[in-house]
C-alpha cells in the first residue's frame, strides 16, 4: 500500500466532493433510476440506461476518493520550518534564466494539480527537478522544447 501525498487543502477537497457524490449526487441518481423505471420497459429505456450509466460513474468515483483519502499522507507544510529547500507543498518562485521572467508555483499532489492555478504535480518534471533544491540555486529542467535554466528565487511554506 503506497501512501499518496496530499496538502490539507486537497484532502479537504476530496473530502468535500465526496460528501457531495454521497449526499446529493447519489440521492439524484437513486431518483432518476426509479422514474425511469415508472416508464415501462427497460430493455429500450434510454433514461433508465443513461441513469444507470451514472450511477455507474458516481459509484467508481466514490470509490476511487475513498481509497486516496484511506491512503493519503496529509502533508502541511504552514506547520514546518522554513530552511529554504523546495518541499512537497512548498510554493516556489522561479527566474527563468533566458527570458527574465518570473514564475510561481506551488508542489501539490497529483489530484490537486491545475497549471493554469500554478499548482503543479509532485510527480512533474519542474517539480521533480526542483525537490530537494534550496533558494539561490540554479537548476536545469527538462522540458518538451528542450533543457530550462532556473534560479530558485523565493520558497514558502505557506
Amino acid at each position: 500500500m503506497q501512501l499518496i501525498p496530499m496538502t490539507a487543502k486537497g484532502a479537504e477537497m476530496l473530502r468535500n466532493e465526496l460528501n457531495e457524490l454521497k449526499s446529493v449526487k447519489r440521492p439524484q441518481i437513486i431518483q432518476a433510476i426509479a422514474e425511469a423505471r415508472e416508464h415501462g420497459d427497460l430493455k429500450e429505456n434510454a433514461e433508465y440506461h443513461a441513469a444507470r450509466e451514472q450511477q455507474g460513474f458516481c459509484e467508481g468515483r466514490i470509490q476511487d476518493i475513498e481509497a486516496k483519502l484511506s491512503n493519503a499522507q496529509i502533508i502541511d507544510v504552514t506547520k514546518m520550518a522554513n530552511n529554504g529547500k523546495v518541499i512537497f507543498g512548498a510554493t516556489v518562485t522561479l527566474l527563468n534564466m533566458e527570458s527574465d521572467k518570473e514564475i510561481t508555483y506551488r508542489i501539490v499532489g497529483d489530484d490537486e494539480a491545475d497549471i493554469k492555478s500554478n499548482l503543479i504535480s509532485v510527480n512533474s518534471p519542474i517539480a521533480r527537478g526542483l525537490i530537494g533544491k534550496s533558494q539561490d540555486d540554479i537548476v536545469n529542467i527538462q522540458t518538451p522544447s528542450g533543457s530550462v535554466e532556473f534560479e530558485i528565487v523565493g520558497v514558502e511554506y505557506i
